[in-house]
Order: C-alpha cells, then structure tokens, then sequence
C-alpha cells in the first residue's frame, strides 16, 4: 500500500474511532468499506483487530452502565454463530469480497434506519448476537443488529454494552479466523501500525462523548454507512 492510501485508511480510523467511542457505533461501518475499496485484503482481519483496543477502553470507561444479562445473551449467540462466519469466506471468492461487505453494509443500515421503537427481549438479544457473529466475522461489519437493540436505551448503556460484546466477539472471531488459516499475522501487522490513529480517535470522543447528540450521530454513521456501501458495490 502506497502512502497516499495509508493516509486516507489512517484518517478513515481515527474518524471511525471518534464517531464509535462517541456514539456506540460506527467503526466497522465507517472502516470497511473504505478498506475494501483501498485494500480488500485488509477486510475482515484488519477491522476486527482495530477494534479491539477501542472496544476496551470503551467498555472499561462506561463500565458502570453494562447490560450484563443483555450482554450475556447475545456474546453467547454471537459466539455459537461465529462458525457460520467463517463458513462465508470459504464460500465467497476473495475477488467477491468486496461486494459481500458493501451489500452487508448497506443491508445493515437500511434495517437499522427503519427499525420500529421496541422493547428488547432474550429473543431480540439472541437475534442480534447471532446476525453479528455470521456478518462480523465474515465482513468485520456486525454493529447495526446491537445498535437496534440499544437504540433506545441510554447512550452509555449502549456504548458499554456494545463495546463489551464486540470486544469478546473479536477475539472469538480472531481466533477461528487464524486456526483456519483465514488471517495473516501481516494483517495485524497493519491494525497495529493505525493504532495511533485509534488512540487519537478514542481520546478525542472522551472530550465529548457525554455532550453528543447520539441520535443524530446514529442517522450520519448510518447513511455514510449506505454510501460506501453503494461506492463499493459499484467499485467491484
């Protein structure tokens, strides 16, 4: 990778980490795409390793507004899914991969945008864990179905809960993927090379995390998330 596209992928995550550690989400759906276009290559391993540091410090700094049973029910699904994930990539052809993550993108976000006000249960719990284990694994993509799920409750329970599950999830996801030998430790290699750009990201949304409009920083990840999509399907 040239620098001129590294420094694109490096503000892409600092972006994407101020936009997640503000609002709950948005970091996969911001990344993605915009590393699908850049480097396919990078997708999912990239994405799911960058996330990780950020996940924790989330997580850890809004610890007291946790959604244990919530939490509970869907890292259990996510993780029972998690093999179906892994299963998409064997199927996909790499040079299709590109598609698959701006189709589950767009799909995501749609879902996402017109989801009616609800009261979440263990089904909706299961629900969300399961779709966020098949798609993250496969694409790094697998906020939108928590997001529905949170929408309605407090930003910080969101936030924490969120975090807390992808953080598991991650590492789960990780793991199978390089048991496989689905992953690259040079795939690593480039999350840690970004990481101060998470590290700025994350440190920029403490300054304002408490003061956002979570709402409406939703509806500007979501459709920035339809538009990379769509960029990306097209670019393939």
């Amino acid at each position: 990778m040239s620098w001129q596209p590294l420094i694109v992928l490096a503000l892409t995550v600092a972006v994407a980490a101020f936009v997640q550690g503000s609002s709950g989400l948005g970091f996969a759906l911001i990344v993605a795409p915009v590393a699908g276009i850049l480097a396919p290559g990078l997708v999912p391993v990239f994405v799911l390793a960058s996330m990780i540091p950020l996940n924790l410090y989330v997580a850890w700094r809004e610890r007291t507004s946790l959604d244990l049973r919530g939490a509970g029910w869907i890292i259990g699904a996510r993780l029972a899914a998690t093999p179906a994930g892994l299963a998409l990539l064997w199927l996909i052809p790499e040079r299709s991969l590109g598609v698959f993550v701006g189709v589950a993108t767009v799909l995501a976000a749609v879902v996402s945008l017109a989801a009616p006000v609800f009261t979440p249960g263990r089904a909706a719990y299961v629900g969300a864990g399961a779709v966020t284990g098949l798609t993250e694994t496969a694409t790094g993509v697998g906020g939108p179905p928590l997001a529905l799920v949170y929408q309605h409750r407090t930003p910080a329970e969101l936030r924490s809960t969120v975090a807390a599950c992808f953080l598991v999830g991650e590492v789960a996801s990780l793991a199978l993927l390089f048991a496989a030998g689905k992953a690259e430790v040079s795939e690593l290699g480039w999350a840690v090379a970004l990481l101060p750009a998470v590290a700025v990201g994350a440190w920029l949304s403490r300054l304002v995390h408490h003061r956002l409009d979570a709402r409406r920083m939703r509806l500007c990840v979501l459709a920035f998330a339809l538009v990379s999509g769509i960029v990306l399907m097209l670019g393939f």
